[in-house]
């Protein structure tokens, strides 16, 4: 009956009961969210982390990420404001894996000074990638012809309804391989001397958790709960760290509802199309990893 109230008890309350801020970082990594299919960027987690971070009896903060990456931008920066805000509040961080820590996941990952992966987790695919889809001979079939009209030679790089030409693929390989060299810095800079010297690990390839804790790439093989009590003493409790609540204790209203409530049909519809696209997307993505 006591464990049972306690749960109702503040956590301000509890003297001696160390309490450990978690923050889910979940889905693919993009600054081009919607209210329908919501993504993974720093504008949607800056403040959950700034509230984890600023719990001053917190001997850690701890972090699960689930993603199989997205934007080298968005996921640099997340990793950023993850470190800056350890080293103002001088608090160590654990990240946990869950599904997937993969390519932009796994740089998240990296902010992490502790990674615990589950043993069936994918952990690295660290490397950069660029897909789209050519449909030049479909448009001849339907008879219909493209047009485009640039100020600058490079304006149309890679258009889909042209053929391809070496000049732009070389252009996008260059590219990518400036920020693979960022993403290779960065976790060599993290991991350091924990890495495998006998593998490469920066060919785009990922391996299940076990495989990446002998690799190098996470430290420990667990599950957050059962970490945590084992570091921090078996009276530990997490707190998850949520969006905070509006007027009357209810989230902002957003997405469909509040189109729906202002009866914009044509934003509806709008809305639900972009959703479909990334929602095809953020498929292929997760798909990539066998998952």
């Amino acid at each position: 009956m006591k464990k049972f109230l306690s749960k109702f008890v503040p956590a301000k309350f509890k003297k001696n009961i160390p309490i450990i801020p978690v923050v889910r970082l979940k889905g693919v990594i993009s600054a081009s969210g919607s209210p329908l299919n919501p993504s993974l960027s720093l504008a949607a987690v800056a403040e959950l982390l700034e509230r984890a971070f600023s719990d001053k009896r917190a001997p850690a903060v701890a972090i699960a990420v689930n993603s199989p990456g997205g934007s080298p931008v968005q996921s640099r920066l997340i990793y950023k404001r993850i470190r800056d805000l350890a080293d103002e509040h001088k608090k160590p961080v654990f990240v946990f894996t869950e599904d997937a820590a993969a390519s932009g996941g796994y740089m998240i990952a990296v902010a992490g000074d502790e990674i615990i992966a589950d043993p069936s987790s994918i952990v690295g695919s660290i490397g950069v990638i660029s897909a789209s889809f050519g449909f030049v001979e479909a448009i001849k079939k339907i008879g219909v012809e493209r047009r485009v009209y640039t100020a600058g030679g490079n304006k149309s790089t890679l258009d889909p309804f042209k053929p391809e030409k070496k000049v732009d693929v070389d252009r996008i390989k260059k590219l990518q391989l400036e920020i693979h060299q960022v993403f290779i810095d960065m976790v060599k800079a993290r991991r350091g001397d924990k890495l495998v010297d006998n593998v490469d690990l920066f060919t785009g390839e990922f391996w299940a958790g076990g495989q990446a804790k002998e690799l190098g790439l996470v430290d420990h093989i667990g599950d957050m709960r059962s970490f945590l009590k084992d570091r921090f003493g078996e009276k530990t409790e997490l707190n998850l760290i949520s969006p905070q609540r509006g007027l009357f204790g209810r989230r902002p209203q957003t997405g469909v509802r509040s189109m729906i409530g202002s009866a914009d049909v044509s934003a509806l519809s709008t809305e639900a199309l972009e959703g479909a696209l990334t929602a095809l997307d953020e498929r292929a993505l997760w798909s990539r990893l066998g998952l």
